[in-house]
């Protein structure tokens, strides 16, 4: 059983990966000298004006089409789908990993279906060829795994209780510094293209809505010791002002974690199902099952 169990940690890894390259923040609104408060001094066509307006139109989208890939020392993967934020984020996502611990773990290179709620996400254990005791499903949920992870834990689940693609523009924002960097064709659209560098250090307390002082202060300190000093954003808005196309690269102690994500049909119908408990297996109880 020691096998399972290394498994399903490497499984929790690589969709973690995943789940990352969709966390984004909110921060205060400054202008491109770092000064808060009115239009800061913003042209009507200054790159923050511009992304304060793009994240306006895409949060009130509540809906949309994502896939994109992550490359982490962890794993490599590509995922597929689509998600809702109007009450909590809710998602279908197909996942694939390509390459390393997480591809031996998620039944190689196999896509696996996964589920998201606002409490708890679930993963398709026949799927990985992970024994669950006669379970389809392995579900993790978001209090067990806050409660195990510990700074890091409590940070994934206000993350993914908060998330939504608008939060990636205001992540940008808060940083105060954005260079547009010009007009692009992203899958046939013509979009612009911004830039800016948000201190990794920063990124915690900038987007995060429901963790205490001392969570935050632990998870900066964790964070400092992993070697992460910055990482870099880079967003595509089309005419419509929605964003299209989100990339991350942030390097650590462990290596470069490089993420790119695509967003389409806006206003898309998105059903999530719940997993019948019947056919659900606890991650936790699996994994006390698991140790030798």
């Amino acid at each position: 059983m020691r096998g399972t169990h290394v498994g399903v940690r490497c499984a929790i890894a690589a969709c973690g990966v995943v789940l990352m390259a969709g966390l984004t923040a909110c921060g205060s609104d400054k202008s491109d000298e770092g000064k808060s408060g009115g239009n800061g001094g913003q042209s009507v066509g200054s790159p923050l004006a511009a992304l304060k307006l793009a994240s306006q139109r895409t949060d009130q989208q509540h809906s949309a089409k994502v896939d994109g890939t992550v490359k982490s020392p962890m794993a490599n993967s590509d995922m597929s789908g689509a998600m809702d934020w109007a009450d909590g984020m809710r998602a279908n996502m197909t996942m694939k990993s390509k390459g390393g611990a997480g591809a031996s773990a998620a039944g190689g290179n196999k896509p696996v279906n996964v589920r998201y709620t606002p409490d708890a996400m679930f993963m398709n254990a026949a799927e990985m060829g992970i024994p669950a005791q006669g379970k389809q499903w392995i579900k993790y949920d978001f209090d067990t795994l806050a409660k195990q992870g510990g700074p890091s834990g409590a940070y994934l689940k206000d993350q993914m209780q908060n998330n939504n693609p608008s939060r990636s523009v205001e992540l940008l924002l808060s940083t105060g510094k954005v260079k547009k960097v010009g007009t692009e064709d992203v899958r046939g659209v013509e979009a612009t293209h911004y830039t800016g560098v948000v201190k990794v250090s920063e990124m915690a307390r900038m987007q995060s809505k429901g963790m205490s002082k001392s969570d935050l202060d632990a998870l900066e300190k964790q964070l400092k010791q992993s070697g992460s000093e910055s990482e870099t954003v880079d967003l595509w808005i089309d005419d419509k002002n929605l964003l299209v196309k989100k990339r991350e690269q942030a390097k650590s102690k462990m290596g470069v974690t490089d993420s790119t994500v695509f967003y389409s049909d806006y206003g898309t119908k998105v059903t999530v199902e719940e997993p019948p408990a019947s056919e659900t297996m606890d991650f936790q109880k699996l994994q006390q099952g698991s140790q030798p």
